[in-house]
């Protein structure tokens, strides 16, 4: 029998709350098939933690970024199909036709080739046609529609089942995205003449929360998921935190005035100060950015501020005024009293990097 000694940070995640934040966004569009975003470790929650959790819900796909994670929801028992959301590398396209994954296509040779692989296996692959309507990154431009669609009408193992677009600028620019609206309803009513197109889609969450897109019938819900509206809403205060960061405190110090606290001795004493080395690091994922911004932690019911640069593995907060400190005692960094957003904004970043940096020397501990 072995003792194994408790983690010196981890993250707890509810997944009783990233379930009711999708209803959520059924609130939000109550007539809309939803596609739960849950790419790159479902923002860093976990992938088959919440894919499973989320599976009988009545959703259309499961949003990801690969071949390997929709390969990883397969292997966790995940009934629902996963939809690549980016471009597909030719060495991913056989599993994905095998498999019966959905593919977005950007240009006519990734459909030519999906059509090859398709007949040699006898199938039909359903494939959704991104159109770039702004966002510069894939999709197929709305001047090219008109020719690309007669060649995809011509193939004999591919079937346009859907097109999608994304918005670049929705929670900046209300009237590009107004415009960009308006742009992506001519491209559906267009490729509608030529193709029965069962899902429309281009909202993400700050399109789903702040726009209406009638023609559009799917929604690609990531970070609202994840408790956090990425622009006002009526919604806000009806999600939930799915997330919290804890460490431990490992050392209780007194150093006098004029010491130096960590690399580069960018913050100094000016009195006799306690100081608390904590278990975490940049190697963890908290961010060295927040450095000399003003970050704190919470330790024992109150708001302590972090010393110095963050190094590799720990950091350290001023406890003089925390009437009891030990080794041992729990440290939120993100959670009720720290919000994720304040973590963010002294990293000068955005919430995606604080929750999709949080690494894997982290334990996920799940409650449903």
């Amino acid at each position: 029998m072995t003792n194994e000694s408790p983690p010196r940070a981890w993250v707890d995640v509810s997944l009783e709350a990233i379930a009711h934040n999708l209803d959520v966004a059924r609130q939000a569009l109550p007539d809309t098939d939803l596609m739960p975003v849950i790419k790159a470790g479902a923002y860093g929650h976990g992938l088959e933690p919440v894919a499973r959790r989320l599976d009988a819900d009545g959703i259309a796909f499961f949003g990801v970024a690969n071949a390997g994670e929709a390969r990883r929801l397969s292997r966790a028992g995940v009934r629902t199909k996963p939809f690549i959301l980016g471009p597909t590398f030719p060495e991913e396209r056989e599993e994905i036709v095998l498999n019966n994954w959905c593919a977005t296509i950007s240009t006519l040779e990734e459909a030519e080739h999906f059509n090859r692989l398709a007949a040699l296996y006898d199938k039909t692959f359903l494939v959704h046609m991104a159109v770039d309507t702004g966002m510069g990154r894939e999709g197929f431009l709305p001047a090219q529609l008109g020719d690309v669609a007669e060649h995809l009408r011509a193939m004999s193992h591919v079937r346009v089942d859907g097109v999608m677009s994304h918005f670049p600028s929705a929670d900046e620019d209300v009237p590009y995205t107004q415009n960009e609206i308006a742009l992506f309803t001519d491209c559906v009513q267009l490729l509608q003449r030529r193709f029965r197109l069962r899902y429309r889609h281009i909202a993400a969450s700050a399109g789903e929360l702040g726009y209406e897109v009638p023609i559009a019938n799917l929604a690609r819900p990531g970070l609202l998921l994840y408790g956090v509206a990425p622009v006002a809403s009526i919604y806000d205060g009806l999600l939930k935190p799915t997330l919290r960061l804890s460490s431990r405190v490992s050392l209780v110090r007194e150093l006098p005035a004029g010491h130096g606290v960590a690399y580069g001795r960018t913050y100094i004493t000016t009195q006799p100060t306690r100081v608390a080395t904590i278990g975490i690091g940049y190697a963890d994922g908290w961010p060295r950015a927040v450095s000399g911004k003003g970050a704190r932690v919470y330790i024992n019911g109150h708001y302590c501020p972090m010393l110095g640069r963050v190094t590799m593995d720990q950091i350290m907060a001023d406890v003089s005024h925390v009437p009891f400190v030990s080794p041992g005692d729990e440290v939120e960094l993100i959670g009720p009293h720290i919000p994720i957003t304040e973590v963010a904004a002294k990293a000068d970043t955005i919430v995606w990097t604080i929750f999709t940096g949080l690494g894997p020397r982290l334990p996920r501990v799940y409650s449903s």
